[in-house]
């Protein structure tokens, strides 16, 4: 039978119980419930076969084996319900607070009289107990003194859940750590250095009333319906039957969650609810539907709706811990906090696509079409966020990019350039490679058809290995049938293209649709990798100056979509800000720099408004020695390798000049290979290992020359560093033709760290910064991690992850790198006790003896996942300390978050003032804020350290999860902004400190080691019809070679 995105089976009603039941909002009386009960599903199922009298298994469009030749009633009764409405496509829920910080407890078993009406439990809030349950959950083994798991008592009788921290606090103590695992306080009131600078946050304070309870139901609907649907049966359940809701305006998420702001009639409601609901060719608009579905008719459709009361909350427990002052740790109230969100995004959702916490319209400037079969989309971020200020609604301006919805055939043309001719070429078949990158492009896109009249979507799983015109299928009666005259016969369509494979819409069976019939659905987020120039054009859509991004957020808020205090605000005692949050920031000097002392500038303090420095008088720190090395080049015209002894020249200068010395002249001859060989592994390492063997296996540096970017790169880069142990640095052949000196610059920095090198120190070393922590004979190594994840259309490949330490003190300016693969999508690290571990000897191999303190920024952690990382690695830390004896130093962890949706503009106090114009900037280097729009309670703040030359600055969120050396705030803020003078690639500030940048570079160079060797494999896993589960062990990485793992390769 058929297989849609949106299809499950259909569930038996019970008539035992005391469920009230309601048709039309009428009630059916108790006493006659079974009765009832039976006319009333006899009708919807006679009303479901009537609606779908066309969309049996042989008339439906799209061809499924069937091996059972048994055509019984029963069988064909209960599969034949007719699925919900093609909707624009939606976004998965999100996963519950308990399923990502808990294993997931087995579901409680049905009790008597109960019937079971809901999906497994794969949405919000499902961890239903049973209703008799008196005593609170049970924890696994693992987690039965995790106070991160705390339970709550149950309102009134209903099942009991447990309330986490989304923060992650707890006050268990872990095994090895003495102290309490809690989660820092501020050490003070905030930091007082720096010049004060008046700002505005894109926070908007939101009151509510703590006392107002809100009551959560479950909501489950009969055939599952599309979100849209969804959403349009609520609003007529609500406007038929008010008294039995108390008159409520609930607030629905579209899935299973509806929250009322009063209690309803009954804990237990059933309705059936008809609904007249558009064919799909409302949302065609591509020209290749049919025509004579644009004025057919509305078609009606019988939902049945399950409502059950699943908990009762209030705000006092939010009011507790958005309580600076009070003493008692309190866990966030994430229930609550959730329903308050379902609320504010009520009316936005009706008329926006959601993307996880986003929400995208056309009505914020329309699709901006970026190629290759996608458009872009501007909309707004919206989440609510717990603040010193209170409870504040977080909005910001977004952009990202869509499927365009579109025919696939017009879509593979505009996605693929092989095919960029496809529709005059009905003949053209897909050979080897060809038909590997189509189904890489098309998997998991939904479609609907265009040839019959259905609300039916598709979600593609892959392709089919024979062409359409040669498939064949059997239908119910064992009759073989091909699939062109199946639907000449029964549509009256010609196929057209022939010799291109079907879609596979089934994971499990042979479901076909062929090509030329199905449409994109609209409202898809492109999962796809953007190509360089699709990038380009997203980029410029959202790159905002700071005064234009301020005023699009206060359209959304002020205008029609935005979240409002309206009667659904009213109804729940909500009252939304309409103005951003004022508050003060600081902007923190910047430090004395030390230069190289062959320069005429030893010192200097960057003085600039952006605060970047020139290297024009002055030499780098500490300047390398650069005598053996090559050069290859990968294609290239003969005019373009002739630029090659010039850029030589050039660069050899310009090293001079900033105290790095590199030979002119080259121990072997230029080696001038094809760029194809970048295409051939095996011969390419054979070159390179050719070339180090010419130079004595001891050269310094290989440069590469590419005529383009090219996906070999990464072959490149993987063999010179395992297999031949030298570092490369690669270059454009259209920017030899040049020469600027900024280039010639930055590549000279490149060099010269790659080599051993460093740019700059600071003047004023770290013991002298901060006296009380650090001392000459009390070093620090400052640590960093980062995990990267594959793409998302990758389901086997590892996640790879990196971790730096510095290993010079007190310069703190060098740092080497430890990378490994591990469990697909795993964000904990797995291996970090032998990570650091070696980090840790390295160092003591430096320095001559152990840090005193480790000062450790974790990269791309959730808040959601905060205790859950704090947890694991804190102990994987404490672990590596311990194979040294006698060994315990001071552990500073923190947290470093890029991606949030916070922005801080210049508060443009007095519009005509001569200084106006510098509100239409950005905020300035060192702006610092720890107050109003920070954590209630712990250590955590906002730094922008760069200057944002483009769009709006984003500054860098900073979270300290634990403290041993007891930071204040002036301390550790003062400490991170100083180290982002060091990054050695450029002379500015960097936005992150950079122990977390070189982790993030290190994970990426990781990366590469393993996505161009795993290509192949990657595109036979999409071949199949199952997806591709990952493997039980992560391949693991390539080691590397000796001669580098001591060196800044990944810089």
């Amino acid at each position: 039978m058929e297989e849609t995105d949106d299809s499950r089976s259909d569930k038996k009603c019970n008539s035992k119980g005391s469920r009230r039941r309601y048709y039309c909002g009428r009630t059916t009386p108790a006493t006659t419930v079974n009765n009832t009960h039976q006319y009333h599903y006899h009708h919807f199922q006679h009303h479901h076969h009537h609606l779908i009298q066309h969309s049996l298994c042989n008339t439906n469009g799209f061809v499924c084996h069937n091996n059972n030749n048994n055509n019984n009633n029963n069988r064909l009764y209960q599969t034949s319900y007719y699925p919900a409405l093609l909707p624009l496509p939606t976004t998965p829920p999100l996963l519950p607070l308990q399923v990502l910080l808990s294993p997931t407890p087995p579901p409680p078993p049905l009790q008597q009289n109960q019937s079971f009406y809901g999906r497994p439990n794969t949405t919000h809030l499902r961890k239903h107990t049973s209703m008799k349950q008196k005593k609170p959950l049970s924890a696994s083994s693992s987690d039965a003194h995790d106070p991160a798991l705390a339970i709550s008592q149950a309102h009134e009788g209903l099942q009991e859940r447990p309330i986490i921290s989304t923060r992650g606090e707890a006050r268990r103590a872990m095994p090895g750590i003495q102290q309490a695992l809690i989660l820092p306080k501020r050490p003070d009131h905030g930091g007082k250095e720096g010049l004060t600078i008046p700002l505005l946050a894109n926070h908007f304070p939101v009151q509510f009333d703590p006392s107002q309870r809100i009551f959560h139901y479950d909501v489950d609907i009969t055939p599952h319906p599309s979100k849209e649907v969804a959403r349009l049966i609520k609003q007529k359940l609500v406007q038929e039957n008010g008294e039995l809701l108390s008159g409520a305006l609930p607030a629905f998420d579209g899935w299973r969650n509806l929250y009322s702001p009063v209690e309803f009639q009954n804990d237990k409601l059933e309705f059936f609810v008809t609904l007249a609901i558009p064919a799909n060719n409302l949302l065609l608009g591509s020209g290749e539907a049919n025509e004579a579905l644009q004025n057919h008719e509305k078609q009606s459709k019988l939902f049945r709706v399950s409502i059950k009361l699943v908990s009762k909350v209030d705000g006092r427990e939010l009011s507790k811990y958005l309580d600076s002052e009070g003493g008692d740790w309190v866990p966030l109230p994430q229930d609550y906090i959730h329903a308050l969100d379902i609320v504010l995004r009520e009316g936005a959702t009706e008329n926006c696509f959601p993307v996880g916490r986003s929400l995208y319209s056309r009505a914020m400037g329309g699709a901006k079409d970026i190629g290759g079969g996608a458009v872009g989309l501007r909309g707004f971020f919206q989440s609510l966020r717990p603040t010193q200020q209170g409870l504040a609604l977080n909005v910001d301006f977004s952009v990202t990019a869509f499927h365009e919805s579109i025919g696939i055939i017009s879509y593979l043309q505009k996605r693929l350039a092989f095919l960029h001719d496809l529709p005059q070429r009905k003949t053209r078949g897909l050979v080897g490679e060809e038909r590997r990158e189509v189904e890489k492009a098309l998997k998991n896109i939904r479609v609907f058809v265009c040839h019959r009249e259905t609300d039916q979507r598709y979600r593609i799983f892959s392709l089919t290995d024979e062409a359409t015109e040669n498939l064949w299928f059997k239908d119910r009666d064992g009759k073989h049938l091909r699939i062109v005259d199946y639907f000449k016969e029964h549509y009256n369509h010609d196929i057209q293209f022939r010799n291109l494979p079907c879609l596979q819409i089934s994971r499990s069976k042979p479901c076909y649709l062929p090509m030329e019939l199905c449409v994109v659905c609209e409202g898809q987020k492109f999962l796809g990798k953007l190509s360089d120039e699709q990038t380009s054009k997203i980029l410029k859509m959202g790159c905002q100056k700071p005064r234009e991004r301020k005023t699009i957020i206060n359209e959304v808020m002020g205008g029609p979509i935005g979240a409002k205090s309206d009667n659904q605000g009213r109804e729940f005692k909500l009252h939304i800000t309409r103005e951003m949050t004022k508050l003060n920031g600081r902007i923190l000097q910047p430090p004395k720099l030390k230069l190289g002392n062959g320069g005429l500038v030893t010192d200097l303090v960057p003085s600039r408004h952006d605060r970047q420095w020139n290297l024009l008088d002055g030499q780098v720190f500490e300047g390398t020695r650069i005598d053996r090395w090559a050069l290859i080049s990968f294609g290239g015209t003969l005019e373009q390798r002739s630029y090659i002894p010039r850029f030589i020249n050039h660069l050899s200068k310009r090293c001079e000049q900033l105290g790095i010395f590199f030979n002119k002249s080259s121990i072997l001859s230029p080696r001038f290979e094809p760029i194809q060989l970048l295409n051939n592994v095996s011969l390419l390492e054979s070159k390179l290992k050719k070339i180090q063997r010419a130079a004595s296996n001891n050269l310094q540096l290989l440069i590469c020359i590419m005529e383009r970017k090219h996906r070999g790169y990464a072959d490149l880069k993987r063999i010179a560093e395992t297999n031949i142990g030298v570092v490369s640095q690669c270059c454009l052949y259209p920017n030899l033709s040049k020469l600027g000196s900024q280039f010639l610059a930055n590549l000279a920095l490149k060099i010269n760290a790659k080599v051993g090198g460093t740019t700059v120190a600071l003047y004023n070393s770290l013991p002298t910064q901060v006296p009380r922590l650090f001392g000459p004979n009390d070093p620090a190594i400052f640590m960093g991690a980062d995990v990267t994840h594959p793409h998302p259309l990758d389901d086997c490949s590892p996640s790879v992850v990196a971790v730096v330490g510095s290993m010079n003190w007190p310069s703190a300016n060098k740092y080497i790198s430890r990378m490994r693969s591990q469990t697909h999508r795993q964000e904990i690290i797995q291996d970090l006790t032998e990570m650091v571990r070696e980090l840790l000897e390295e160092f003591h191999q430096e320095v001559k003896m152990l840090p005193k303190r480790i000062i450790f920024f974790r990269d791309g952690v959730s808040e959601t996942q905060f205790y859950k990382v704090l947890k694991v690695e804190l102990q994987a830390i404490r672990a590596a300390c311990s194979t040294f004896p006698r060994y315990k130093p001071t552990v500073t962890f923190a947290v470093v978050q890029k991606r949030h949706h916070t922005r801080l503009f210049p508060d443009e106090i007095d519009p005509s003032s001569t200084r106006a114009h510098l509100f239409d900037e950005n905020i300035p280097p060192g702006t610092v804020v720890d107050t109003v729009i920070t954590h209630p309670r712990e250590f955590d703040f906002y730094l922008c350290s760069h200057w944002g030359m483009k769009g709006t600055s984003r500054p860098t969120h900073y979270h300290v999860l634990w403290d041993e050396n007891q930071f204040t705030s002036d301390e550790l803020q003062r400490l991170v902004y100083n180290l982002c003078y060091t990054f050695v690639r450029c002379t500015k500030p960097v936005s992150l400190v950079p122990p977390a940048y070189y982790a993030h570079l290190a994970a990426y160079r990781g990366r590469l080691y393993l996505d161009r060797s795993e290509f192949s494999g990657i595109n036979r896993a999409t071949s199949t019809v199952s997806r591709a589960s990952p493997p039980l062990k992560a391949k693991p990485l390539p080691k590397l070679n000796e001669n580098v793992k001591k060196l800044m390769f990944y810089c």
